[in-house]
C-alpha cells in the first residue's frame, strides 16, 4: 500500500486495554487502531473503523513476539494465568472421573448420574 495518511511511532499510540488495541486519533473524530496479534504478525497499518484513512506504524517487530497469540490473553497478569492453571487443573479431573464412568458394550446405554 502507498498511500498513508502519515507515518506514527508505536510509542506515539496510546494502548487501550479494554479494546486491546493501540490507538490514535483520526482527522475524522474516531481514530486509527491496530491490535498487538496484528502487531506480532508484522502488520503495521492501523485502519479508522469510520473512515477510508489509514496510517503506517513504525516499530520493532521482535517487541511482539514473545506476546501471546490470543488477544484475551494479552491483558492477563501472572497470577490471573496461574488461576487459569488451576481451573484447566480442576477440568482435567472432571474430564478423569467422567473416563472411569465410560463403558463400551453392544448394550443399551444407561443414563447415569453425574454431580457438576
Amino acid at each position: 500500500m502507498g498511500a498513508y495518511y502519515d507515518e506514527v511511532e508505536i510509542e506515539d499510540m496510546a494502548w487501550d486495554g479494554e479494546k486491546r488495541v493501540y490507538h490514535y486519533p483520526c482527522p475524522c473524530g474516531d481514530r486509527f487502531e491496530i491490535s498487538k496479534k496484528q502487531l506480532k504478525n508484522y502488520e503495521d497499518i492501523a485502519t479508522c473503523p469510520s473512515c477510508s484513512l489509514v496510517i503506517r506504524v513504525i516499530y520493532d517487530p521482535l517487541d511482539f513476539e514473545d506476546e501471546p497469540s490470543d488477544d484475551e490473553d494479552e491483558g492477563a497478569s501472572a497470577e490471573e494465568e496461574e488461576e487459569d492453571d488451576d481451573d484447566d487443573e480442576s477440568g482435567d479431573e472432571e474430564f478423569q472421573d467422567a473416563m472411569e464412568h465410560l463403558t463400551i458394550a453392544d448394550e443399551q446405554p444407561k443414563a447415569i448420574a453425574v454431580a457438576a
